[in-house]
């Protein structure tokens, strides 16, 4: 027994990392890669059984774990992106939910066939639209920031609100009450109320005290972050004591209010826990996919993939549509937001206890919640996961898919390679926070943001124009290092460049460390005095087509100075002297270089 934990734990670890590098490097849902090895671990080869091997341990650990990814949703949301989005997101949280509650209820009633009581649970049970498979899907989509923020406040807002429904609807099924007008008023809606003003309370005079603490320099830096994890699990235990989903709630809450109070260091301590769940959601999705029994595959029939169909061509987009009439969202959001909506962990957790709480009480169709469930779960991670950006792209939702690059600094030079950048095809975005630089960037119809990158507000407006690299290129290298140390756990360390502070401050042991500074652009004696001089002597950057005779001397002419390859297929290779590989273009690439003028 021992043995089996041992290798059920190393093997999920191990495939969900696996899974998650798989869908970085080839641009896959991560969470279809992930649901089909829980299938096959499971179901198919019979390795992993969760549930059997962890005894009555594996829901309280799935709920605890659950919770986690919750509070760290929460702290994704800020009302300046709520504020953003308009009144969009309050009629997908307040008037979709009840409206998609009722339509998939009459739903599972008329075309599964079930018990109008297991169909409203089954209503209630699907509403949601997990964070556990929105967000690693907006991660990789590059939606524009109003849609995103859409679909992001909806899945985490809402998460929690249909839990405490689904509890409060088992509740009232397990008592065998009818459910009707009088019903939802006297029982319901109070027992909603109370769950709510209980997660209030219990989210936010917490973040309050961690405010207190963290502002009065009376946490140390180490403990902050198990200090908050801490926190929102006790908030969790506590609130799920007085209802089921309310819990998930106060975390949510709780995650909101560190968010928008602003406490400094948050932002780093968010980035580490961050981390913490991608690992938790792949350990979930391989754990909770592979306990999912053969008997429930079994139970899929002809009326449950009917309803599963239905849920997805018919009540989400007229949920969607008629909780939006009268507001101002364009149609194309409206049937974008009608069409995504994939179910996850929350709604597996709460579907796995709910049919077993439901059959006790003496349900005949208690049996098909889980694989009604079930199939609208795999059903809209592998449909809404593949089509999400195809979508998105056809309605024109996104922002350019081609690599983009950030340059920070406006300077002659750095204008010049802008716009030799624009010319080849690159989307670039030129970055200052002093107006009169940037004006004649703006008069080459060159895309400018006057920000400080090292302010929130600058970050910010960075993620709204998203770009895939960030080249510094101020005369202040110390300046160019903090802001690429600043923005590389966001960019990826690899993609965050910055001129030549200087030979010697390059040293590896004395000189300015690794993790303060980005990548050298070029070679280490290319520093800001060079490019200045060089473009000050008629130098100009220029995108040459690579040929087979030409490509092979790409970083190694000493009469020009050569600083990226653009592919083919859009991909660019910045060269930098502290990479293992030499940049080296194929036929048909362009290369970006600043050469001579031409001798008269």
């Amino acid at each position: 027994m021992q043995y089996d934990i041992l290798i059920g734990i190393a093997s999920t670890f191990g495939a969900g990392m696996l899974a998650q590098w798989v869908a970085w490097r080839f641009r896959l849902p991560a969470i279809v890669l992930l649901f089909s090895l829980g299938l096959i671990f499971g179901p198919g080869l019979g390795i992993l059984h969760p549930s059997e091997t962890m005894g009555w341990m594996f829901r309280p650990l799935v709920s605890l774990l659950v919770a986690l990814v919750v509070f760290e949703g929460g702290m994704a949301l800020d009302f300046r992106q709520l504020r953003e989005a308009g009144e969009g997101v309050a009629r997908l949280t307040m008037l979709a939910l009840p409206i998609n509650w009722v339509l998939g209820s009459l739903a599972a009633h008329y075309v599964a066939h079930l018990e109008w009581g297991t169909s409203m649970l089954f209503g209630a049970i699907v509403v949601v639209t997990g964070p556990t498979v929105v967000l690693p899907l907006l991660r990789s989509a590059k939606l524009q920031p109003r849609v995103a923020a859409f679909l992001r406040w909806e899945a985490i807002v809402n998460d929690p609100l249909g839990a405490i429904l689904a509890a409060v609807v088992l509740q009232l099924m397990q008592l065998h009450v009818d459910l009707h007008a009088d019903v939802f008023f006297i029982h319901t809606l109070p027992d909603l109320l109370g769950a709510i003003a209980v997660s209030l309370s219990a989210g936010i005079l917490p973040a309050y005290l961690i405010r207190y603490l963290f502002t009065r320099d009376l946490m140390p830096e180490i403990l902050k972050t198990p200090m908050l994890i801490s926190m929102a699990l006790v908030i969790f235990s506590l609130c799920s004591l007085e209802m089921g989903g309310a819990g998930l709630m106060a975390v949510t809450i709780f995650g909101m209010a560190l968010a928008n109070l602003q406490i400094p260091g948050v932002t780093e301590l968010r980035r580490m826990k961050e981390s913490l769940v991608v690992l938790v959601v792949s350990v979930l999705f391989i754990m909770l996919t592979a306990d999912l029994q053969r008997n429930v595959l079994e139970r899929l029939s002809i009326p449950i993939l009917a309803l599963t169909l239905v849920v997805l061509f018919v009540v989400r987009p007229l949920g969607i549509f008629l909780s939006t009439l009268g507001t101002s969202m364009p149609w194309k959001e409206k049937l974008f937001v009608g069409w995504i909506a994939p179910r996850g962990i929350v709604a597996a957790a709460v579907a796995g206890e709910a049919g077993i709480s439901l059959k006790e009480a003496g349900y005949q169709s208690a049996d098909l919640i889980m694989p009604a469930v079930f199939a609208v779960i795999a059903v809209t991670m592998i449909l809404h996961g593949f089509s999400l950006g195809p979508i998105a792209r056809l309605l024109k939702l996104t922002l350019s898919n081609d690599p983009a690059i950030a340059i920070l600094g406006a300077s002659g030079w750095s204008i010049n390679f802008a716009s030799c950048l624009r010319r080849a095809g690159v989307p670039v975005l030129l970055v200052d926070n002093r107006s009169s630089a940037l004006m004649p960037a703006t008069r080459q119809d060159i895309p400018v943001l006057r920000a400080e990158l090292l302010s929130q507000h600058g970050q910010e407006s960075l993620e709204e124009r998203p770009a895939d690299y960030l080249i510094a290129t101020t005369g202040d290298g110390i300046y160019n290092g903090m802001v690429c140390g600043h923005l590389a756990p966001t960019m990826g360390r690899q993609r965050v460049y910055q001129i030549s502070p200087g030979v010697a401050r390059l040293d590896f042991y004395h000189g300015l460390s690794r993790d303060a500074r980005g990548k050298v652009l070029g070679e280490p004696a290319w520093n800001y005095t060079l490019f200045d001089t060089l473009f000050d002597q008629g130098w100009r950057f220029v995108a040459m087509e690579a040929t087979e005779e030409t490509a092979p001397s790409f970083g190694t002419d000493e009469n020009r100075l050569d600083i990226l390859v653009v592919r083919r297929d859009g991909g660019i290779l910045i060269r930098s002297a502290e990479d293992n590989d030499r940049a080296v273009p194929q036929p048909g690439d362009h290369m970006i270089s600043m050469v001579p003028p031409p001798a008269t």
